[in-house]
């Protein structure tokens, strides 16, 4: 008998995998997929990777001639470039299975179905067999949506499909405006695709602060990315020339004939056909219930991820695993739900944490803000990165950071920083004692804070609301 069994190898299965190896537990991981799960194999990675190609180009074409360099007839060779997104989606996932294979944790390959509160069944191509363990972990991860006007077909794809293109598409419509669109649009607009990218929504980045939003908004506009709000498809059809599909846009009809479509509105938890009718407790949406610490409605039964409550980000999932495998260890592990970071890998990247403005308003916080742009920081200018700005957020009263929103250079990174002061419980007063690297975009954090006590050396301090 196992100690614990999980379901999945994901960012969520295998680091809870290893964790409660290195904790002496018997352990074994089920996969019916590839190891990594979609993070390593068709989400996170091969899209920064491609991501990170596209904007070697676009800058190549767009940026260098401002700083002396002339690049003349820049030429793509998209087949290297998807080639080097699988080689360095190997190597990670090389790099996960040697790690399971190092602390000894059983990998079984399969397709898993949870019978009861200490046994699963596993099959695969040789058969059957059933697993006993003392804890069961669903690691299971999400897929993509659909909507009942669009589905997926040849030229209609979902995020793993707009990562195999074989050319660069002439246009392409991007349905959704979050964050997989945003990345998938500008991945293809640097490339040359002519993207608009339609979105339901009448806010742009509704979790943003409007100030941010509006920076962000802008910049994508100049980069050339065509992004409608507030739009209700009525009809796609796919034609022999292509596809064509109709909207509206406000108060306008529009149809366009992009050479593909990108459905980016959301994923759904994986739990179909897992475990036994009326075994765990799901919600409407099919995500399972659990508790603060990620247990089921049966005790020994634990799920972490996108299968439930909370955004599905990798980082989430795989502390969710360290958490519950520590509990079943007996240690009082948990986490802060409210310090999770949240990152959109545009050019310029967009990053977050904590509560913003319209939050505290609702709640009734008295706050304070402080913002510093990248135009007024010194190694941003010297790079030519000087799109967006850091805004930051304390109590007025106790003083404490209480949220970050950052649009610019390196804004993932910024915002960990900030991100360490908020799990301290560290105070703005406290955190401008620290002293930052000359030069470094990372100023603007230490601006952005000085100036929401009026302090700022590099701008004009300006009375904040409190």
């Amino acid at each position: 008998m196992y100690d614990i069994l999980i379901i999945g190898s994901g960012p969520a299965g295998y680091v809870a995998a290893i964790r409660a190896a290195q904790l002496g537990m018997k352990v074994a991981c089920i996969e019916k997929g590839s190891i990594g799960g979609t993070c390593l194999n068709i989400g996170c990675i091969p899209s920064k990777t491609l991501l990170d190609s596209s904007l070697k180009h676009y800058q190549l074409i767009n940026d260098y001639a401002e700083h002396g360099i002339e690049a003349k007839e820049v030429q793509i060779d998209l087949s290297k470039m998807m080639s080097r997104k699988e080689g360095v989606v190997k190597q990670l996932t090389d790099g996960v299975g040697a790690l399971l294979k190092s602390n000894k944790v059983d990998l079984i390959k399969g397709s898993a179905k949870i019978l009861g509160n200490s046994s699963i069944e596993v099959v695969n191509d040789d058969g059957s067999m059933t697993l006993e363990a003392k804890n069961i972990m669903i690691a299971t991860g999400s897929y993509p949506s659909e909507l009942e006007t669009i589905k997926i077909g040849n030229n209609i794809v979902d995020n793993e499909g707009a990562l195999k293109f074989k050319k660069v598409p002439q246009s392409i419509v991007v349905v959704g405006a979050g964050v997989i669109g945003l990345e998938l649009g500008s991945l293809w607009s640097r490339l040359g695709s002519q993207v608009t990218i339609i979105e339901a929504q009448k806010e742009f980045l509704p979790m943003l602060d409007q100030r941010i939003s509006r920076q962000v908004s802008r910049e994508f506009i100049n980069q050339g990315l065509d992004i409608k709000l507030d739009c209700e498809i009525l009809e796609v059809k796919e034609k022999s020339a292509g596809l064509e599909i109709s909207f509206n846009y406000k108060d306008e009809h529009i149809v366009l004939e992009p050479e593909k479509i990108i459905l980016a509105v959301g994923r759904k938890p994986n739990t179909k056909d897992l475990f036994s009718d009326n075994l765990l407790t799901t919600d409407k949406k099919g995500f399972i219930e659990v508790d603060e610490y990620c247990q089921t409605s049966v005790k020994n039964i634990w799920a972490v991820g996108d299968v439930v409550r909370g955004p599905m980000l990798a980082h989430k999932a795989s502390e969710e695993g360290v958490m519950v495998v520590e509990r079943i260890n007996g240690q009082d592990t948990s986490l802060n739900y409210d310090h999770i970071p949240n990152v959109i890998y545009t050019h310029p990247e967009i990053a977050w944490v904590g509560q913003n403005e319209t939050e505290l308003k609702a709640l009734e916080i008295d706050y304070k803000t402080g913002s510093f742009p990248f135009l007024a920081n010194g190694r941003a200018l010297a790079s030519g990165e000087t799109a967006g700005s850091v805004n930051i957020i304390a109590d007025n009263k106790t003083d404490k950071i209480l949220g970050i929103q950052v649009f610019g250079p390196s804004a993932s990174e910024i915002v960990q920083q900030a991100l360490i002061a908020m799990n301290n419980n560290v105070t703005s007063e406290e955190f401008s004692s620290t002293i930052f690297s000359h030069p470094g975009v990372s100023e603007a954090l230490h601006e952005a804070n000085l100036a929401m006590n009026s302090k700022a050396i590099h701008i004009q301090n300006r009375k904040r609301r409190s």
